[in-house]
């Protein structure tokens, strides 16, 4: 911990007693908190500032419920400059939803309604108008947003800073105090190694000291072939094998909470790994643009590509940037989660159950 931030603690303890009266007045019904039975609701969060993997776990559920149920997404869209309630369609762009909701609109094209309200409530009801058949809303980035009640609350944590490990801000990332996990019904360790010790995870669950009424999950990313962006023709998707062994310079374009697990799944596939780092959720402009010219110009290795995410490249869709990317070769790498072991099996069924409680869904499925 820097010096800095413990000089924060005075602020941190001021910051948790708000939170913590906040909360009180939601537990105790002064605040209201509001439940919609006419859908099943799952909320995805943390208790962290960022980077602990929504966007894929959201894009996991979806894609389980969505051959049986009709679902839909509902976000904040963080960053976006339009407010109110929007249905993202084709013409969508992240000014107007936000960059995760703009990623889960190009993934599920027109097949899953994507929408982004900060009035949650609101947000439900407006799609529950749009689409009447609706039977299951998730909810990203919900866990603080207690004016709403998922049936099923589900919170994330990063293996690589374990929330109970953390401290609150200003001095550590919690959002809120550690014992906001009591209100969570699922708890996912996200982005552990692919190679997992049993050992170890009996480890994190005692730490964790789960509820009687809570399970633990653990999962891992999966990272895609690469995919060219497209403003360059003739670009092609890359097999990410290519990298293994191979002697190519990676300039890697990130603009996300966390980029180290990225990083680490490329540093040892690639002869150099060149981190172009910025904020979560940055807006790229054309004079970052042009600093990416720079760096791709001065590496010298002749088999070169710039990398992104593909939140990232949702962000780099706006008009008016094209211009500045010259002739840089872009990729955009496409991730996605997976569970370990048994977890997969145990972590669907519970979905399932949960959905298939709603006595709306005997009617509509």
């Amino acid at each position: 911990m820097t010096f800095l931030r413990l000089l924060a603690w005075p602020l941190s303890f001021l910051y948790g007693m708000v939170v913590l009266l906040r909360n009180k007045l939601f537990d105790i019904g002064i605040l209201p908190s509001t439940t919609i039975k006419d859908v099943s609701l799952i909320g995805v969060g943390n208790l962290t500032v960022g980077g602990t993997g929504k966007t894929p776990h959201v894009e996991y559920i979806v894609k389980l419920l969505d051959p049986k149920y009709k679902v839909a997404t509902l976000s904040r869209g963080y960053g976006r400059k339009l407010g109110g309630f929007i249905i993202a369609d084709n013409l969508s762009t992240t000014d107007q939803i936000g960059d995760e909701p703009m990623q889960f609109r190009h993934r599920f094209a027109e097949h899953i309604p994507v929408a982004v309200d900060a009035n949650r409530v609101h947000g439900v009801k407006k799609l529950r108008e749009h689409f009447p058949e609706l039977q299951c809303v998730v909810l990203d980035d919900v866990f603080q947003h207690r004016w709403i009640k998922p049936g099923l609350q589900i919170l994330l944590t990063d293996y690589g800073r374990l929330y109970y490990t953390d401290h609150m801000l200003p001095t550590g990332n919690l959002r809120e105090p550690k014992w906001g996990d009591k209100r969570a019904d699922v708890i996912i360790v996200t982005k552990t190694p692919q190679l997992f010790s049993p050992l170890e995870r009996k480890r994190i669950i005692k730490e964790i000291k789960p509820q009687p009424w809570q399970k633990v999950y653990f999962s891992y990313i999966r990272y895609g072939n690469l995919l060219p962006f497209g403003n360059l023709p003739g670009l092609v998707e890359v097999e990410k094998e290519t990298f293994i062994n191979a002697d190519h310079s990676i300039i890697l374009l990130t603009g996300i909470a966390n980029s180290d697990s990225l990083e680490y799944f490329l540093k040892d596939k690639v002869k150099e790994l060149i981190p172009f780092r910025f904020r979560d959720h940055h807006e790229f402009s054309p004079a970052d643009l042009l600093r990416l010219q720079d760096i791709y110009r001065n590496t010298k290795n002749e088999k070169k590509i710039v990398l992104t995410t593909e939140k990232d490249a949702m962000r780099l869709h706006k008009p008016g940037l094209d211009e500045y990317m010259g002739d840089i070769p872009l990729y955009f790498i496409p991730i996605e989660i997976a569970f370990h072991d048994q977890d997969a099996t145990s972590f669907q069924q519970q979905i399932y159950d949960y959905v298939r409680s709603n006595p709306i869904h005997s009617k509509l499925h």
